[in-house]
């Protein structure tokens, strides 16, 4: 995130789900904190794009010539309806965060792959905000979309993953291991107006011991040269348990992303991903 002295940029990403309007009321939250300006996308996919179809084979040349016409008729059509679709997407996120007192929104409508174009225009962004689940989403089984994920072990900048439903913040909890995205993780929360005046708590998982106790010490440190009182936890347990336990609704969770490897990740699961999965309330993911 941006520091106090330089202007903020968000990057929201909306799809017409469930999530897109708890996105919308996310970011005005966090513009109205950092007096950002807000640039909203809305990505085509490939497959809302005419395709160009093979007819080859046994279909007489004059059927074959009819049915490529009718089909290439049918994509245009259904090309025109997904850019009207994504224009009224676009239309009613401006209008929530105009509502909302947010003056400097533009919107963008593109084409192509997912992730490709958000870590395209993700440059002069400080924050991207993104729903936990997107339009194609399976609710019932907590299903942790494959584009989500790829948009946070891709991301350069921190994400920002919505709740279902925004829910007034007063707190913000730090999962701190003091590893290197939770170092950087500390030290956005000291340096960002975004949590300014919210109550802080920072949460390290695991045996209490000499060296704990110095690195959440020093985590405190770093949050009072921000101008955070930090109430420092160190619980037993897993991280997925214990932070699952502690967190309550009116907070934001900020952690690390991704800590392991993709492939040693695949293998014996990840925090990160579970908590994406389970965590009722907003997550702030830093790389």
């Amino acid at each position: 995130m941006a520091t106090q002295d330089k202007a903020t940029k968000l990057l929201a990403l909306v799809d017409g789900s469930a999530y897109s309007k708890s996105v919308c009321d996310h970011v005005a939250w966090a513009a109205a904190r950092t007096d950002a300006s807000v640039d909203i996308v809305h990505v085509l996919g490939r497959r809302e794009a005419p395709e160009q179809r093979d007819l080859s084979g046994s279909i007489k040349l004059g059927a074959r010539t009819a049915l490529l016409e009718e089909l290439s008729e049918l994509d245009e059509r259904r090309s025109k309806l997904a850019i009207t679709h994504g224009r009224a997407i676009l239309d009613d996120a401006k209008s929530i965060l105009d509502k909302a007192g947010v003056d400097a929104v533009q919107t963008h409508m593109r084409r192509g792959d997912l992730v490709e174009t958000i870590n395209a225009m993700e440059g002069d962004a400080d924050l991207l905000v993104i729903g936990k689940r997107g339009e194609a989403a399976d609710f019932a089984k907590l299903h942790l979309g494959s584009n989500l994920e790829r948009i946070i072990r891709s991301a350069k900048k921190p994400v920002l993953v919505t709740s279902r439903a925004f829910e007034p913040i007063r707190r913000v909890v730090i999962a701190y291991d003091g590893g290197t995205s939770t170092l950087k993780a500390i030290d956005m929360v000291a340096r960002s107006p975004l949590c300014v005046g919210l109550e802080c708590h920072v949460v390290m998982v695991g045996v209490e011991d000499a060296k704990s106790r110095t690195a959440l010490n020093q985590a405190a440190a770093t949050l009072a040269t921000g101008g955070h009182e930090a109430q420092l936890h160190s619980l037993p347990g897993t991280p997925e348990t214990v932070l699952g336990a502690f967190v309550e609704p009116g907070d934001v969770l900020v952690m690390g992303a991704y800590g392991h490897s993709r492939i040693r990740s695949m293998i014996i699961g990840s925090t990160t991903s579970e908590m994406i999965r389970t965590c009722k309330v907003p997550l702030v993911l830093v790389r």
